[in-house]
């Protein structure tokens, strides 16, 4: 029995949350819509154990094309720029649910 597309679409959602990274990512573009990549840590969110190189990696190579292939962003490789794309209504009222709530949340869910 296939699974209903509401169900879907939260499974698709929760995934795309459920790093560290990509949350920030996201919240950023609900705040400012493009982002910028120019430099290794956009959103300036390394932590001081995480090497920047490894960071640099995992962005381009797992977050990035993670988030574009679900369709929640558009990413330009040639600019570095990082907007909202066609699936971003589907993510949009989990991350405003985040943002508005930000403070009640437990430590490092964002």
């Amino acid at each position: 029995m296939p699974k209903p597309e509401r169900d879907t679409k939260l499974g698709q959602a929760l995934e795309a949350l459920s790093d560290r990274y990509r949350r920030e990512l996201l919240l950023a573009l609900l705040a400012e819509n493009p982002q910028d990549d120019d430099d290794r840590d956009p959103l300036d969110i390394i932590d001081p154990p995480e090497e920047p190189e490894v960071l640099e990696t995992e962005l381009f190579h797992k977050h990035l094309p993670k988030l574009e292939q679900m369709g929640y962003i558009e990413w330009d490789r040639d600019t570095g720029q990082i907007a909202t794309g066609p699936n971003w209504e589907d993510i949009a009222p989990v991350i405003e649910l985040i943002a508005n709530h930000r403070g009640e949340l437990p430590d490092g869910w964002v």
